[in-house]
């Protein structure tokens, strides 16, 4: 193995502005800058000697070995860089960091060590938030991961998901991350809009356009000039209005209703519906050239059933949003929470809660303050083997497991007890 001159690699990494770190190829970190030492560092400190996945995750094991991706072992096999968006323990809490590693080479192109640079991200949260996106689960990251790739790209983007999944948050974050963040961003909702109302909406109307335009009105997509158009449930839009806004995205030109002027307006493009688009198409219900001309990079939501682990972050969080004091769920309640399979998704949530809150009398949500009937639990397919690959690779109590998945230690043991995996 050989032997890094830390004076040398430290004098390196400190052109990178960015937390950045070298490692080892037995994953032992040997050098840091001091972007990752303010950031990253236990008191300032970086954690020289001790290996990534110890610092960052609390494993015994690399994070392949543990259920997770690790860019170390893609890197590997490419001898490429790689990007890979994880949940690193930090200072502040678990925190979303985006990873990108590059190789480090010897004089005959050997693999010696790696130069990680690290990215914490602000636009989504790994702990209870009262704003903004929230989730640690895989299906969650994957989605994550994909708005962070897209979001300094200029290309449309297409949210697709269930009703309820969060378009709109998804939406905010992604204009949040652009370059385009101190642009406006601009909310369309295209459900119940008749033709002449979405033109009107969307483009403005000239004064006198028709009965009762008394005023120049700007359109949407003027106002959203240098900034984000989010157009939401784009699967509503008139087929007869259609064809101007394919013009509007192509050229960024329109028209007010009863206007004879053509104006522009430079904007990203960002639409969401929940469905399914291409049916549409083969019906003649959506035209073909629009939505290839909206789909150019296609990001999916999870159903909430799909990031069951995130159920007791989410209601953590969904409860310092809905209410002015200290609010908790009792062991009971939120096995009733997490065993529902909610098809209306995170909005079926929150509104659960609100009405678990009107009907609790002291800051505290029982089980009797939801509905009545019992539910069918949702199936979560290799639930078992994820936990039961967790709890042998990770180096820490169970109470610190449960904070690394974002459960409560309760709700953890009754998995952990239904699977066969409690012990004693």
């Amino acid at each position: 193995m050989p032997t890094f001159d830390p004076l040398a690699l430290n004098a390196y990494l400190e052109h990178d502005p960015q937390p950045t770190i070298v490692l080892d190829t037995d994953y032992r970190i040997v050098a840091a800058n001091r972007a990752y030492q303010r950031q990253f560092g236990q008191h300032g400190q970086a954690p020289l000697g001790q290996k990534c996945h110890q610092v960052s995750h609390g494993y015994t094991v690399p994070c392949d070995r543990a259920g997770e991706h690790c860019p170390m072992r893609k890197a590997r096999e490419t001898g490429l860089p790689e990007r890979v968006l994880h949940v690193h323990h930090t200072p502040r809490g678990p925190e979303h960091v985006d990873v990108e590693l590059r190789p480090l080479l010897d004089p005959a192109g050997a693999v010696i060590g790696y130069v990680e640079r690290l990215r914490s991200l602000a636009v989504a949260a790994a702990q209870p938030s009262e704003h903004g996106l929230v989730g640690r689960a895989p299906a969650f990251q994957r989605a994550l991961a994909d708005l962070e790739r897209a979001a300094p790209a200029q290309i449309p983007v297409l949210l697709q998901g269930e009703s309820g999944t969060g378009k709109e948050l998804f939406a905010r974050a992604l204009h949040a991350a652009s370059p385009r963040a101190n642009g406006p961003l601009v909310v369309v909702d295209c459900t119940g809009l008749s033709e002449t109302l979405f033109e009107s909406e969307l483009f403005g109307h000239e004064k006198g356009a028709f009965t009762g335009a008394a005023t120049r009105k700007t359109g949407l997509a003027e106002a959203a000039h240098g900034g984000t158009l989010f157009l939401d449930e784009i699967g509503e839009v008139p087929l007869g209005t259609q064809a101007k806004l394919l013009r509007l995205i192509e050229s960024g030109s329109f028209r007010p209703v009863g206007g004879l002027r053509t104006l522009h307006a430079d904007f990203r493009l960002v639409a969401a519906t929940h469905k399914p688009l291409h049916e549409m198409v083969a019906a003649g219900t959506f035209r073909q050239d629009l939505y290839y001309r909206i789909n150019a990079f296609t990001l999916h939501l999870p159903a909430l059933r799909e990031r069951s682990e995130d159920l007791p972050l989410l209601v953590d969080s969904l409860l310092r949003r809905g209410s002015s004091g200290p609010w908790r769920v009792d062991p009971q309640a939120m096995a009733w929470l997490c065993d529902y399979h909610y098809p209306g998704n995170i909005r079926e949530l929150r509104n659960l809660l609100e009405r678990a809150q009107l009907l609790a009398s002291d800051g505290v949500i029982r089980r009797r303050d939801l509905p009545l009937h019992e539910l069918v639990p949702a199936p979560r397919p290799h639930e078992r083997d994820r936990l039961a690959q967790a709890m042998a690779s990770f180096n820490g109590s169970r109470k610190a497991l449960a904070e690394h998945l974002g459960l409560s230690e309760r709700t953890l043991y009754r998995r952990l007890k239904a699977l066969g995996l409690a012990g004693d």
